[in-house]
């Protein structure tokens, strides 16, 4: 078996995030010849083009884009690893964060980061701010310390760590009749759904797995928040999707159930992101390690017991199952 060579980590991690040879080249201070036989070297390792020509640009394969998360968080936990740590006192930290989270995640974050906060480090203040704000840019020019949700943005100036991957499920009113009996593609396709986007879209992964089906849904009304979708679904007969691990301690609060839709949707994946210049600042990576760790162990509260989850899933005609 030939050594493992790590270098192509990191020269991988270049190229695919700058999707050019000289660019890559620069940033690792080599030369594009070199760089252009290390992306050959690639090529023939992973069996994939990676980056194909496309006019005056490369652009990058599925198979590139499928890598590029992954290979950019080993490269930033290899890095993080190799940096020298100091002494971090978080109790005389006197700082300002601007964290930026969707309404989803900040219902089950705000509070246990603010309680860990006051009791860790005093003289730190925290300003949530709307998932609203330009990702990139903002984390650019320092308006955004950290990202947390739903990343959907990938760019060579951010580093992305997915922290817990959620799956999708139904919400409804506790006496919907699709809480209360079995679910079949045809009964959740008829329902009435409210779907949730910031921009307004009603089409979505539901709809394409639908049409496998042969089956098409009435989307009613779509809403920018999940919180907002909740509180409309209440007392309604409407149907929405939700995160299951960020909802399911809200849902019985507010008279809701959740019920597991019988079709095999993509998982949604929660992460961080911030500027690579924070990634090594003892107080950010303490930042980054508390909401990791809240985000964490609220996964792990939410979740329930796999011999109950694969039971609902059979129940309800074959429901979502985390991969």
């Amino acid at each position: 078996m030939e050594a493992l060579d790590m270098n192509l980590l990191v020269a991988l991690d270049a190229l695919l995030d700058t999707n050019s040879v000289t660019l890559a080249a620069e940033r690792l201070h080599t030369s594009p010849p070199a760089m252009s036989r290390t992306l050959a070297k690639l090529r023939g390792v992973l069996g994939d083009p990676l980056l194909v020509r496309a006019g005056r640009n490369l652009v990058p394969t599925p198979r590139a884009l499928e890598l590029r998360y992954e290979v950019s968080t080993l490269v930033e936990q290899g890095r993080a690893l190799l940096t020298p740590r100091d002494d971090l006192d978080p109790a005389a930290l006197r700082r300002t964060f601007a964290v930026q989270a969707g309404d989803m995640v900040l219902s089950e974050l705000a509070g246990p980061l603010l309680s860990a906060v006051r009791a860790q480090a005093p003289g730190v203040t925290l300003r949530f701010l709307p998932d609203t704000v330009e990702g990139t840019a903002a984390l650019r020019d320092g308006r955004v310390d950290l990202e947390v949700g739903v990343i959907d943005h990938t760019d060579p100036e951010t580093t992305v760590r997915r922290v817990i991957t959620d799956r999708v499920i139904g919400v409804a009113a506790a006496d919907h009749p699709l809480v209360t009996d079995r679910v079949t593609v045809a009964a959740y396709a008829a329902a009435p759904h409210l779907s949730i986007s910031r921009t307004g879209r009603s089409h979505g992964p539901i709809d394409d797995r639908l049409a496998l089906h042969g089956r098409t849904r009435r989307v009613v009304a779509t809403v920018p928040t999940l919180t907002s979708a909740l509180f409309a679904v209440r007392g309604s007969d409407l149907v929405c999707p939700a995160p299951a691990l960020l909802s399911s301690a809200t849902l019985p609060a507010i008279g809701l159930a959740a019920f597991e839709i019988p079709l095999p949707l993509p998982e949604v994946a929660i992460g961080m992101a911030w500027h690579p210049r924070n990634t090594a600042d003892g107080g950010h990576r303490w930042l980054r390690d508390l909401v990791q760790e809240i985000l964490l162990r609220s996964s792990a509260a939410a979740r329930p017991p796999k011999r109950k989850r694969a039971k609902a899933a059979q129940d309800t005609g074959g429901g979502l199952e985390s991969r």
